[in-house]
């Protein structure tokens, strides 16, 4: 069976603030599907929890029971759906809650923290969008 590798990040400038979500779906480190998206003011761990939901969407929709490694900066939110850490927020319980619904159309899945540098594909996904909300461009800065 194939691993599919999930890179997600999300990212709020000011915490709350603009926010948005970016993520990389890959086969053999070839990119099979790449996304980002503005969602508004809010938190930069609402931001990190929905780029997980956003792709495990996709992958559910289109890989579905694949087994998946899903690669994030976010420590406690890789700690969070690893079991290592309770979620306390409500807001964020409730994204939680749909990522381990989302996991039962998937086949097994780890979640790994990673540096911030091996995650640049995602994170520039969300600056883009940020930019393009906040500066009306694509250009980063």
């Amino acid at each position: 069976m194939v691993m599919l590798q999930v890179y997600t990040d999300g990212g709020s400038r000011g915490n709350p603030g603009h926010s948005a979500y970016g993520f990389v779906v890959k086969i053999d480190g070839k990119t099979i599907k790449d996304e980002g998206g503005y969602l508004g003011v809010e938190t930069n761990n609402f931001a990190e929890y929905t780029a997980i939901i956003k792709a495990l969407k996709w992958i559910a929709t289109n890989h579905e029971k694949e087994n998946i490694e899903c690669l994030m900066d976010s420590l406690l939110a890789a700690s969070q759906l690893s079991g290592k850490y309770r979620v306390k927020n409500p807001k964020i319980k409730s994204l939680f809650l749909q990522v381990k619904s989302l996991e039962n159309k998937l086949g097994k899945i780890v979640y790994k923290h990673i540096p911030r540098d091996q995650n640049k594909e995602a994170d520039k996904l969300v600056n883009v969008a940020l930019d393009k909300i906040i500066y009306g461009t694509n250009i980063l800065h």
